[in-house]
Parts: structure tokens; C-alpha cells; sequence
């Protein structure tokens, strides 16, 4: 496995101004290349164990299955889809059930659930996957660009075609169509990232781009050459300035340059099947099928000449 440790990133999760806890949660784990933030929901607190929870089963299972090549992949190994999409895909959906049986477990936690943007970036290629409205942007250029859609009623009537200012007012723009803890069987759909060199990648909660829009965020950003510390110190400064109304998350990473290979990997240092390995195994059984399939047939057709010719001895 491919992996660039040590990747320069920084990240910051703050209450807000009128927030009296923070229900968002950050994994920055540098060596195996995994980020993520998450913005937990659910009275009594429920909203901070369920984020705490996401976090804690992503970066296990992420970790766990990076040296346990003997691991079991709860929910199936696709060999069409590279090792860390593999990797994104089960974590998420392991978050997804932790958070649904622990829901069960006590009534304060019913009901309770989180977003999640993730991102896996190493040497080999960068990946993330999104549920709910925590997102990931791109920096390139002095230009900041969604690379996530949210799961949100807002997006959804955006991208039917809705008036942006009808959708900006409605009292259910704020409602998500998906989130962690939300259904018992999740559909996770895991997007390789391009990279070019001098990219930055952000994940956020709807705290930081709510109060502060794109183009506020976009003029944060343009500070460089600042650190990246203080980059991420700046954005949060940034969004509780404009009022603070939500937990604010903020993390940033410097992903090495490269294209996701989207090829399938050894698997956890096993060999395994490429797709061309499996097309030439198809065509071997397909051939074998035939031969097979001629030598019944020529069986077949001798054995109703036999028969045939014994019963022209037997007719009257």
C-alpha cells in the first residue's frame, strides 16, 4: 500500500458564538493520510456522541484494515474500485450502523445522527465520500470550488432548477435528505480526487460556508502565503465575525499530487483479480463451456441412433 504519511494539514472545531456545546467532531490522522469532519445532531447531547462515534469507528476500521490483511470486510470487497475506496465505503457504513445500535441502546440517544465528509489522501490518489451537508472544496488557483453535494432538501431543489432566493428563504432549507444513524442500509458513493501540485482541500461544517458563503471563504483562503494553521485560525475567526450561529469546523490538507488510479489494488498485500484478469478467466470458462457443451451433444445425438436403430428391430 501506497501511502504518503506525514501529510501537512491543520484543522480547528470551535462551539460558535451562540452554540453552548459543539456537536462537531474532527479526525486528522496524518500518517495513514485519513480526514474527516463530522456535525453531530440530536437533543441531550445525542448530536456530540453521534459525530464522536462516526469519527472513532472511521479512523478503526480505516486503520485496522491498512495492517490486518486477514480483516473481514463487513459489507463485501469491490474489485472493480480501488483499496481506499473499499476503505471509505465499509468505514462509512460501519459509522452509519455504530451510530443506529448505539441510538437503540438508550432513549436520550433516540433518534439521534451526523454528517460526515471524509477524505483519504496518499500517495496513490485521494478520495472522499459525503453524507449530509459537511463538504469538501477544492483550492486551485486562487479560485475555491464544491467538490461535494450536499444531501440537503436546499441542493435538491437547487439542482431541479428552484429559484436560488426562493430556496435561500424557505423554512426547510436547512432539512438534510441523508445523514448517518438516518436508515439502516446506506448507499456510500466514494469519488476519486485529481490533484495538481499547490492544491489545498478543505472540510467543513455548515458552520464555517453558512455564516460565511463561498466568496467569503474564497477571500480567506487568498491570505497566503499563510500557514496553514493560520489559515484554518482565520477561516474560524471568519465565521464566528459574521455571527457564529452553528459549531464551526474547518480542516485543511496539502493531498500529494496525482490522479486516483481507479485500477484495483492488491488487497491488504494479497494479490487477488484485476478486471483483466477476470475477462480472461470469463473467456477461459466460456470456451471450456463449449467443448463441454459439443462433447453432450455428440453423446446425445449417438445415443438416439442407438436407440433408433434397436427400435427398428422391434416394430412389428
Amino acid at each position: 500500500m501506497d501511502i504518503a504519511t506525514n501529510i501537512p494539514a491543520a484543522g480547528i472545531t470551535d462551539p460558535g458564538r451562540v452554540r453552548e456545546s459543539n456537536e462537531d467532531a474532527l479526525l486528522m490522522d496524518v500518517e495513514s493520510g485519513l480526514f474527516a469532519v463530522a456535525d453531530g445532531m440530536g437533543g441531550h447531547n445525542a448530536g456530540e456522541v453521534a459525530s464522536r462515534l462516526a469519527i472513532e469507528t472511521l479512523a478503526e476500521f480505516v486503520r485496522t484494515s491498512l495492517c490486518d490483511s486477514g480483516i473481514t470486510w463487513p459489507f463485501g470487497f469491490n474489485t472493480s474500485l480501488a483499496f481506499e475506496a473499499n476503505q471509505l465505503k465499509s468505514a462509512v457504513q460501519l459509522a452509519n450502523q455504530q451510530i443506529r445500535h448505539h441510538a437503540t441502546q438508550q432513549a436520550s440517544l433516540d433518534g439521534m445522527g451526523s454528517t460526515m465528509v471524509v477524505l483519504i489522501a496518499r500517495a496513490g490518489g485521494s478520495y472522499f465520500a459525503n453524507v449530509g451537508d459537511s463538504r469538501l472544496y477544492r483550492w486551485r488557483g486562487g479560485a475555491l470550488h464544491q467538490l461535494s453535494e450536499d444531501d440537503s432538501w436546499a441542493a435538491s431543489m437547487l439542482k431541479a432548477g428552484a429559484d436560488p432566493e426562493y430556496v435561500r428563504a424557505h423554512a426547510m432549507r436547512h432539512m438534510l435528505t441523508r445523514a448517518l444513524g438516518s436508515d439502516a442500509s446506506l448507499d456510500v458513493q466514494v469519488t476519486p480526487v485529481p490533484v495538481e501540485p499547490g492544491d489545498l482541500l478543505l472540510l467543513c461544517s455548515d458552520g464555517l460556508y453558512g455564516p460565511l458563503g463561498d466568496s467569503g471563504m474564497a477571500a480567506v483562503m487568498a491570505q497566503f502565503p499563510a500557514t496553514l494553521d493560520e489559515t484554518v485560525a482565520s477561516l474560524v475567526r471568519a465565521a464566528n465575525d459574521a455571527g457564529g450561529p452553528d459549531n464551526v469546523t474547518a480542516l485543511l490538507v496539502r493531498p500529494p499530487a496525482g490522479r486516483a488510479d481507479r485500477r484495483r489494488p492488491s488487497l491488504a498485500g494479497e494479490r487477488g483479480q484485476a478486471m483483466s484478469e477476470y475477462l480472461v478467466t470469463a473467456g477461459v470458462l466460456v470456451a471450456v463451456g463449449l467443448v463441454a457443451v459439443k462433447i453432450l451433444m455428440d453423446g446425445f445425438y449417438t445415443l438416439v441412433d442407438r436407440i433408433a436403430y434397436q427400435l427398428q428391430f422391434m416394430a412389428p
